[in-house]
């Protein structure tokens, strides 16, 4: 879902450009972003407050909490502010239903 930049870049750095693919939307970014830097420049959320539904970037930024939690399509949870992009993701903000 988009909301809104929630992160915006000051200045635009070098590196090959990605393509990978969160909630069913393919997104590109620039390689050596993290996963949070690349959903939250974009305006896509990672997930809402638990009491009242507005939208959350994610508290630490630095991989102390666990707020920025995304799935990968292989099942496995990933930290999306420590968490690299990479060519080809697929990621959710919620576990895949075929999760265990």
């Amino acid at each position: 879902m988009v909301t809104g930049i929630q992160f915006k870049r000051v200045a635009e750095r070098g590196g090959a450009r990605v393509t990978l693919n969160f909630e069913g939307s393919a997104i590109e970014a620039t390689s050596g972003d993290s996963i949070l830097a690349a959903l939250l420049t974009r305006g896509l959320l990672v997930r809402r407050h638990e009491f009242g539904g507005e939208p959350r970037a994610g508290f630490c930024l630095m991989g102390a909490c666990q707020d920025c939690w995304v799935w990968s399509d292989h099942g496995g949870r990933l930290r999306a502010c420590t968490t690299l992009v990479a060519e080809g993701m697929t990621l959710f903000a919620q576990p895949p239903a075929s999760s265990p």
